[in-house]
């Protein structure tokens, strides 16, 4: 039988803390995910669920977006990934009489994992201005609502249409459409807050935002470096591309501030010698300091550019521009002030200069440690710079691999959610469509944020995510987002984002991945894109939580005629009853998707084109991969600050909650600590286990605070911290953003350590 959700909030600030793991998955990882999909599903509905999730036949995972290769397990799953399905096809329900019983008040009170533990919301449920509680509504009601507001606003550009990254590429096409023939190209999204930075750099230097490699190439590879990133927690299927890349004689090096277990040891649960002894996949760890990326790799360049015969000099003729001015800023290099910047030794990187230069086909994978910076665009034009040096793109076995952290993510960019379109995509879909999209740009999450406090923003629709908690700078986001005339939310289950409203609020019940979806038409299935540019099906197999669920496509197909009534031709009735009507068209919008109806009934999918890595094609404003030269930047943090990033727990899925331990770090039963070097904590007077408030510094001279954090003495970089988001969001000042792709710099904030007084 599945438990009950937990009847208390349970404290999160008295963690236990042991040592750290140094291996990573193996039969205690099995275990917890058994105990956590029984207590959620029961063993049967377990069963059934698990052996179709990233199957061919079955339902992509809800969680991050790890490619499949063609060969699958029978437990095609993480850990994670598990944990991410079981919240999802829970037995546990919100009913309206759950609201009846916890008014706002209750709901704002609580923790975000204890309002993600209640379960599946089963109706639409409405918030109408100056009432205490949540109500059901139809849904007819509630698209009265909306349109109601969206009508009323004095420009359409007063709406902001929020998109998270498990929409399917249906839902963001119709959204996407919807929201321009309302008239407004406000479409933020969870890249802004991610991997727009990798987006930024990439579009500019190689042409296409997307990396450039495929799992098999990962396979192939002759040196893997993982910069800024932690499969183990945040991707851990990558573990068991890493271990067959090692097995194929591939190195790897990682270059983090914080050890991780996954790559130390990975013990994978799918073979008997994985579970027994496992593989260490680290061949060197680099523990740089926080933002110091970009002068490792900036030193790497000079060292090659001065080694014969080291540059791949027919590549860099033939498909490359700026090499000049990029070569004499590498040149310029200094080694001290790398080793100021990065915290390494000599001997260190020197000895990745040899496996570099060891290695014909090199792949570079980074994430959120890399991204999220104010220097972020510049540090991934610096990785390009690293690869096109000795030709690696666009050769088997090499390449960039930004690897994006939700399921679809990707794909909702693809299918044209971005608040500053390309003309080519507005072209396509007004020649599609019959109507005039708007050509000025729109907000994205940093914006939108300003528009809704300075009172430009009044209506908020969120499909899917957790904007609340999920953006910076909390209490300004908070108290931009009470400001709203509407806030209106598409989900699955409660979230913090559910208790901080505008003077009115609906929440919208929608269909999950794991959920049969039939329609008018028949069973539909959607589409999603992986990490890799693989778009394939996703077939839900479980009955729905509630008769009275819709599904997203529904959801904005019906709001769409609510809102834009009988003056809009596009077929919204038609989309809602088929989904293959809406492949019809993107596959005359989105270029790839050329036949995508036939294209996804190949069991496995397609693969998107890629013009750097099918034919070194780069389309970019000078027809060649573009070298870039830009200062070489780190943060510099003042006597007795340290510098600080945001991370998840490996109990925790961005800002979903699972439970209320990291294993592999050794805290249980809590999330508010700090991980502070031990010779750091010396220094500022911080014994292990002490309690201290952290304290953000920033330019515009307000304090920001987040109090009551154990903490913990931990193997960080020298002059790091680290603590889990969204706790720490508190800290991230709502300007404090990378250059161009305007990211939050959330790994690279500079706190001072106060005493906590109340603990």
């Amino acid at each position: 039988m599945a438990s009950k959700p937990p009847a208390g909030d349970p404290v999160q600030d008295a963690p236990q803390v042991a040592a750290p793991q140094h291996a990573a998955a193996g039969l205690p990882a099995i275990g917890h995910t058994l105990r956590v999909a029984q207590q959620q599903m029961g063993v049967g509905r377990t069963a059934r669920t698990l052996m179709k999730v990233n199957q061919k036949d079955g339902f992509d995972c809800p969680g991050c977006a790890w490619p499949e290769g063609d060969k699958r397990h029978v437990a095609e799953f993480c850990e994670n990934g598990a944990k991410a399905v079981a919240e999802e096809a829970t037995l546990r329900r919100v009913t309206p009489d759950f609201f009846a019983a916890h008014p706002l008040s209750d709901l704002a009170s609580r923790s975000g994992y204890w309002l993600g533990q209640q379960g599946r919301i089963t109706q639409p449920m409405y918030l109408p201005e100056g009432a205490e509680r949540y109500e059901a509504v139809t849904w007819e009601r509630a698209f009265a609502i909306i349109a109601e507001e969206l009508r009323a606003l004095e420009s359409p550009d007063e709406a902001l249409f929020y998109t998270s990254g498990r929409t399917s590429n249906e839902a963001a096409f119709l959204l996407q459409l919807f929201a321009r023939e309302f008239g407004t190209n406000n479409l933020p999204d969870c890249s802004n807050m991610c991997h727009e930075s990798s987006g930024s750099a990439l579009t500019e230097t190689i042409g296409i935002g997307k990396g450039s490699v495929s799992l098999e190439d990962l396979h192939r590879a002759d040196l893997i470096i993982v910069a800024g990133q932690n499969p183990g927690t945040n991707h851990p299927r990558m573990l068991s591309a890493l271990e067959q890349a090692k097995a194929s004689g591939a190195k790897i090096i990682s270059v983090n501030p914080l050890p991780e277990a996954g790559l130390e040891r990975f013990k994978n649960p799918q073979t008997p010698r994985g579970m027994l002894k496992g593989t260490a996949l680290n061949d060197l760890f680099l523990q740089i300091r926080i933002g110091g990326d970009q002068a490792l790799f900036r030193l790497l360049n000079k060292l090659i550019l001065e080694t014969g015969g080291a540059v791949d000099e027919e590549f860099v003729r033939e498909h490359t521009e700026g090499f000049e001015d990029f070569a004499a800023a590498a040149r310029a290099a200094d080694w001290d002030a790398t080793l100021a910047a990065t915290g390494l030794g000599r001997d260190e990187i020197e000895r990745a200069l040899r496996m570099v230069l060891d290695s014909r086909r090199t792949i570079v994978c980074w994430a959120m440690g890399l991204t999220q910076h104010k220097h972020s665009v510049a540090t991934i034009r610096e990785v390009v710079n690293f690869l096109l040096l000795r030709g690696n793109i666009g050769r088997p076995g090499a390449g960039v691999c930004p690897v994006r952290g939700h399921s679809n993510v990707q794909g909702d960019r693809t299918m044209g959610i971005f608040e500053r379109p390309a003309p080519a995509f507005l072209d396509a879909l007004e020649k599609e469509f019959g109507f005039a999209p708007p050509r000025h740009h729109g907000l994205d999450v940093v914006r939108s944020i300003e528009a809704l406090r300075d009172g430009k923003a009044k209506v908020f629709f969120a499909m899917g995510g957790n904007f609340v908690a999920a953006s910076p700078d909390t209490e300004v986001t908070e108290a931009a987002m009470r400001r709203a005339r509407l806030t209106v939310h598409v989900s699955t289950k409660l979230n913090r984002s559910h208790t901080v409203t505008g003077r009115r609020a609906l929440i919208l019940p929608t269909l999950g991945r794991t959920d049969k979806d039939i329609q008018a038409g028949g069973r539909q299935v959607v589409t999603v894109e992986d990490s890799m540019g693989m778009v394939h099906a996703s077939r839900g197999n479980l009955t729905p939580a509630s008769p009275h669920l819709l599904s997203e496509p529904a959801i904005v197909a019906r709001m769409a005629r609510a809102v834009l009534g009988p003056s809009s031709t596009t077929p919204w009735e038609d989309f809602e009853q088929d989904y293959s009507t809406i492949r019809d068209r993107i596959a005359r919008v989105v270029p790839g998707f050329e036949d995508f109806n036939a294209k996804i009934a190949r069991p496995g999918g397609f693969t998107l084109p890629h013009g750097p890595r099918d034919e070194r094609r780069f389309p970019t404003a000078t027809g060649k991969a573009n070298f870039t030269a830009a200062p070489v930047e780190y943060p510099e943090v003042p006597k007795g600050r340290l510098l600080l990033q945001t991370l998840r727990s490996h109990d925790q899925y961005n800002t979903t909650i699972y439970g209320l331990d990291d294993r592999y770090r050794g805290i249980k039963g809590g999330r508010r600590v700090v991980l502070v070097n031990p010779e750091d904590a010396r220094e500022l007077d911080l014994a292990d286990g002490s309690y201290a408030d952290l304290v953000g510094e920033w330019k515009d001279g307000v304090e920001r605070r987040a109090p009551g954090f154990r903490v913990v003495h931990y193997p960080t970089a020298r002059g790091c911290a680290a603590a889990y988001y969204p706790e720490t969001n508190v800290l991230v000042p709502l300007d404090s953003t990378a250059d161009t792709s305007n990211t939050p710099a959330s790994k690279s904030v500079i706190v001072r350590l106060e005493q906590s007084p109340t603990v």
